[in-house]
């Protein structure tokens, strides 16, 4: 394990995460139900889309040094612009209909919490980060943890502080620096990519 990728995986993710639809969500189910059963659900979610996203990741990381380059570069740049210029209303809204069909008991808000994030994150931002600071670092382990700690950490934000956090610091702004963070991310792989000519 390398504690500086570790780290690195954290900083980069964490910030993705907050003006996410999975962070609202969070919240939303929080507002209905118990927030300790929500988050176990959202973290079991969550570490299932790391795998998936390590695993890919891993994957990615078997092509060429220039191919990989070129996949981690354009997903930083398409990551930037959905976080510059997207819209998250209609991901509020997905996620507070499945919250409403649920029931109160402790192993139906686990499992509600689990698919209203498992269904949101697929092909999500984070997931493709997370896949390419795996093929990007090779480090697939020290990534998934440090992935893990920054989406069961925004989870825990959302429920616990979510709406005082959103009272003082607005989510459009939060989806500007994280898309400001990935169009640096972009334009360091484009120059990694052209200085290893």
């Amino acid at each position: 394990m390398n504690p500086a990728v570790v780290l690195t995986a954290f900083v980069v993710i964490f910030p993705l995460e907050l003006p996410d639809k999975s962070l609202i969500a969070s919240l939303v189910l929080a507002t209905r139900f118990r927030p300790f059963p929500v988050w176990i659900g959202v973290a079991l979610a969550f570490a299932v889309h790391v795998t998936i996203a390590v695993i890919f990741g891993g994957l990615i990381g078997l092509l060429p040094d220039r191919v990989v380059q070129v996949i981690v570069a354009i997903a930083f740049a398409g990551g930037a612009a959905v976080l510059l210029f997207g819209s998250e209303e209609e991901e509020e809204a997905e996620g507070e209909a499945i919250a409403a069909r649920a029931d109160r008991k402790t192993h139906h808000i686990i499992g509600s919490s689990f698919v209203v994030i498992f269904v949101a994150e697929w092909g999500d931002l984070t997931q493709i980060v997370t896949a390419n600071l795996v093929a990007h670092s090779g480090a697939p382990i020290s990534v998934g943890i440090g992935a893990v700690a920054a989406l069961w950490t925004v989870a825990a934000i959302g429920i616990t502080a979510g709406r005082v956090l959103l009272r003082y610091v607005p989510l459009a702004l939060v989806r500007r620096l994280s898309g400001v963070i990935l169009a640096g991310l972009a334009v360091w792989t484009v120059v990694e990519l052209v200085q290893s000519r």
